[in-house]
């Protein structure tokens, strides 16, 4: 601990951020940052509270607890107090692949669980670990360490969001040559086409890859394994294979009048967008002069209620079928538990700022979708619901004349994803589980299949960038073991 009074000294504060009507303008990032002084006086507020919970991740109520990557917070909020800046760099790489990455866009369930967060505002963790990063790079510290040999093995890594990232920077590290192969024209995966523009600059990302390339590992774009090169022709030609190709299969809502034009899936919306943004493609999916319709009230929603605004949409919706979170912690829900409490995020703050209101509705739900007599949507009838006990649980029951019609030109559907795609295991007899995920171990990643291993999403569902960072680590590790019989991987 750096300062022992410092958390009662010093107020928790978060840098601006640039104003919503400003920065509906473009498509650049929205933080702004603290100057020095400030940053070291927030690593001043973290406290000696004995046991760290914000640097051990845990999973509690279903719920992230603390750092799936196990950031050790209190030493380089410490060294940050201290001006030691290049040595914070060096704690904070030593457990994250990627700080530039979480810094800005993973939901910090490190702050859920500091211990100041009992009786006061937590430690700005995540603003600390950006600082810490982007100083980094500006100061020249953060340079390729390629391999000083070779392993004579080689891996293939199929994807390479967060997961397949660290998986092949962590084998690489271990002298194996390995290849990441990806289906889409750009390295990166949901970093790169699922996340906007605004929260994570593409360019952040490829400064990333180019490192990566740097040091030695192989990129292949425009493959897509499953279809254009088979999961079995990876294990004939690679002495290991590493699954990180996420859980992409969307959530659909199949209501009444679902084959209307005009109804898509999120990803595909902000897929487009991107696209069009990297590449200067027209854009074939547009929201401009329509009134724009999101169901489903999670990240992915915020961010399509973002990019539709700044299309030019003529009206926003977004429906939720959860109650409004409340404005504390209530009496279910204690730290270090997530707290699930009401906030307005970027997305809706510039909804606020475009349209004059919060465009949320909660305790809704969709009904039927409405078409035009030429076939698209131009409608859709929802109705309110109440969360009732059931045998299996909570249950949604209709509210009894809350039947009503609102206009929808374009419906996005953002209510999460249900498992793999099932191209990249055709051909595979791999075992699967319940929820379609590919079975494998957490602490030994492999499958059934020999030489073949899995992690991240694919293999424990849709979840945080920083449990796949966790995943793609730890798979590193367990193909280094299974290739030499040993490891020294973290």
């Amino acid at each position: 601990m750096g300062k022992p009074k410092g958390f009662l000294e010093y107020f928790r504060e978060l840098p601006a951020d640039r104003s919503a009507r400003e920065r509906l303008g473009d498509w650049d990032e929205f933080h702004l940052h603290h100057d020095e002084a400030r940053n070291r006086e927030q690593g001043a507020r973290c406290m000696d509270c004995g046991v760290p919970f914000c640097h051990t991740g845990l999973t509690i109520a279903a719920m992230a607890s603390g750092c799936p990557i196990y950031n050790l917070i209190p030493e380089w909020n410490e060294l940050v107090y201290r001006g030691l800046w290049q040595r914070a760099l060096e704690r904070l790489h030593k457990t994250n692949n990627f700080p530039e990455f979480t810094g800005r866009v993973c939901p910090a369930p490190c702050e859920g669980a500091c211990v100041l967060g009992i009786i006061e505002p937590p430690v700005t963790i995540k603003v600390i670990e950006q600082a810490i990063i982007d100083r980094g790079f500006a100061e020249g510290w953060v340079v390729p360490q390629p391999p000083i040999g070779r392993s004579g093995k080689r891996v293939a890594v199929v994807g390479s969001g967060p997961a397949g990232l660290a998986c092949a920077a962590q084998l690489n590290k271990a002298w194996h040559e390995v290849t990441v192969f990806e289906r889409d024209d750009r390295i990166g995966g949901l970093l790169t086409y699922g996340i906007p523009n605004m929260k994570l600059d593409k360019g952040i990302v490829q400064r990333r890859v180019d490192l990566m390339a740097a040091e030695g590992v192989g990129f292949e774009t425009n493959v897509e394994v499953g279809k254009t090169l088979s999961t079995s022709q990876l294990l004939s030609d690679y002495d290991a294979v590493v699954l990180c190709c996420g859980a992409t299969k969307p959530r659909d809502l199949q209501i009444e009048g679902r084959e209307a034009r005009g109804i898509h899936f999120a990803m595909d919306f902000l897929r487009h967008n991107q696209q069009r943004l990297l590449n200067r493609t027209p854009l074939k999916l547009s929201a401009q002069g329509k009134d724009v319709v999101i169901i489903g009230g999670g990240d992915t929603g915020t961010d399509c209620l973002a990019t539709a605004i700044r299309q030019g949409c003529k009206s926003i919706t977004q429906l939720e079928i959860m109650p409004r979170p409340p404005q504390e912690r209530s009496r279910d829900n204690p730290w270090p538990q997530w707290p699930k409490v009401f906030k307005v995020d970027y997305g809706q703050e510039e909804a606020i700022a475009k349209f004059g209101r919060d465009p949320r509705q909660f305790l809704v739900t969709a009904e039927k979708f409405i078409p035009h007599s030429h076939g698209a949507v131009k409608e859709i009838q929802i109705h309110d619901i109440t969360w009732e006990e059931a045998p299996r649980g909570m249950t949604p029951k209709k509210v009894r004349g809350s039947e009503r019609r609102i206009p929808a030109d374009l419906v996005l559907l953002a209510m999460g994803f249900i498992g793999p795609e099932e191209a990249v295991l055709n051909g595979l007899n791999v075992e699967r589980d319940d929820r379609s995920n590919v079975k494998a171990d957490f602490d030994r990643y492999n499958t059934n299949v020999p030489g073949l291993f899995a992690a991240g999403d694919i293999r424990r569902g849709q979840s945080l960038i920083v449990w796949a960072i966790n995943e793609g680590r730890g798979a590193a590790r367990e193909v280094d073991r299974f290739l030499m019989g040993e490891t020294a991987l973290p």
